[in-house]
């Protein structure tokens, strides 16, 4: 028996809160990144971290691609870019 892959479609509407928001910033920097790498760069607690990965990743926004490992997926990937954009502008 073959398995399958369960294809997400992000939520664009999703709205991260402030700690997801620190989740997705590490995602900047690394395209694949494991809950212990998050935790040593923002200081989240362990269970922070998880409940934000569970909730990005049922709104599509991240993906995990083998156990303890996370990848960004493309609206994830978007939804950073424009608030990286956004600061950048707003310091010129």
């Amino acid at each position: 028996m073959q398995g399958y892959k369960r294809f997400n479609v992000a939520n664009k509407n999703f709205d991260p809160s402030k700690q997801q928001r620190q989740v997705l910033d590490v995602f900047c920097d690394e395209y694949q990144v494991n809950p212990r790498r998050i935790r040593d760069i923002t200081d989240l607690e362990r269970q922070r971290v998880n409940d934000a990965l569970t909730a990005l990743e049922n709104a599509g926004w991240v993906e995990k691609r083998a156990r303890g490992l996370y990848r960004l997926l493309y609206d994830g990937e978007c939804y950073v870019e424009q608030v990286i954009r956004c600061e950048e502008n707003a310091n010129e």
